[in-house]
């Protein structure tokens, strides 16, 4: 099988343990991630906000070369119903790319006037063209429980896991195919189907606090302490995330939040496709560990695994660009669109 991919911004840096395990998985799974070329920044969550028409080109611009590339060629990433489909790994750039698609299609004036901005760059975006699909979903209604048991051959017996959505995925009128808005379980499932003992987590669905580090850390500091918090009750080994937002928020602040509230909060925050990997059999360090800031070295001990050096490395991720690189699109002079 194979999928459009779209890494986005964060999966480049931060984020980078989740596509290393991303596509080690993908590996194991047998299914091929063809990234998309010249892809450019989602635009973040805020920027919808501060500027319609530019955000909604600068995301239509993914869009478009999506369905050029994959739409337009089929190749094998065509859905049943026709439409190319593009897997994003990152909440935010899964949320930003189908609430374009979503009000492009509804909204004509929108629609008009940011083909006309992407008219500059040789591009147009047809809306309903690409499908926009989370890993996470992709994996479970499309490889299935049983696929993913059948690769299991280290399995994750006596990790405590706590299973984390966040609050992007799981907005119902985008669309994000899980099978409750408030309660979901696929990645329950999930790691239960790696040997992981799963515990309750009650505040899965709830926000990290978002970009609310730096406007208001006061606030920021008290989401992501409730969420920690929260998960020790249940006496978690871990958080499992499948947002790059999420695990930066819980992983990188944790140390803050203790100094804050005078708590001793010592929980590694891991991306779902990282325990993937872990049971898989795959070298801790070929899937990103060592890479996060809260150690995941006592959770590994507990599974019998530990952080040597990968007998092989894993394989280096040059970005794909094109011979030369498309213009952004230019902006239709005085046209703005309303909020």
């Amino acid at each position: 099988m194979k999928y459009g991919y779209y890494p986005g911004c964060s999966l480049e840096r931060n984020a980078a343990a989740y596509d290393i395990s991303t596509r080690a998985v993908a590996r194991t799974l047998g299914f091929e991630l063809d990234e998309l070329d010249d892809w450019n920044c989602c635009g973040a969550t805020e920027y919808i906000a501060i500027n319609k028409l530019a955000a909604y080109s600068l995301i239509g611009r993914n869009l478009a070369l999506a369905q050029q590339q994959f739409h337009a060629n089929g190749n094998g990433h065509l859905a049943a119903d026709g439409r190319a489909q593009l897997i994003a790994p990152c909440s935010a750039c899964f949320l930003n790319l189908r609430k374009a698609d979503r009000y492009l299609q509804e909204d004509t004036k929108l629609r008009d006037t940011t083909n006309e901005a992407l008219a500059a760059a040789g591009l147009h975006y047809d809306p309903g063209t690409v499908f926009v699909r989370h890993l996470l979903e992709m994996i479970i209604n499309d490889m299935g429980c049983d696929e993913v048991k059948r690769h299991v051959t280290k399995p994750l017996n006596g990790l405590r896991v706590a299973s984390y959505y966040g609050c992007l995925l799981v907005r119902t009128r985008l669309g994000g195919e899980l099978s409750d808005a408030e309660y979901p379980d696929e990645l329950e499932s999930l790691m239960k189907v790696l040997g992981a003992e799963v515990v309750d987590f009650p505040l899965k669905t709830h926000c990290c606090g978002g970009h609310m580090t730096q406007i208001s850390a006061e606030v920021a500091y008290e989401l992501i302490r409730r969420l920690l918090q929260n998960a020790s009750e249940y006496r978690a080994d871990v958080i499992v995330t499948i947002c790059p937002m999420c695990q930066l928020n819980l992983d990188a602040y944790q140390t803050r939040v203790n100094q804050h509230f005078g708590t001793n909060f010592n929980l590694p925050i891991l991306y779902f496709t990282q325990l993937m990997g872990l049971a898989f059999g795959l070298e801790p360090k070929a899937i990103g560990f060592g890479k996060e800031i809260v150690s995941a070295e006592n959770a590994l001990i507990k599974i019998q695994r530990s952080l040597e050096p990968a007998a092989t490395p894993a394989p280096s991720r040059p970005r794909k660009k094109k011979d030369e690189g498309l213009p952004m699109p230019r902006m239709p002079e005085d046209e703005e669109v309303s909020a």
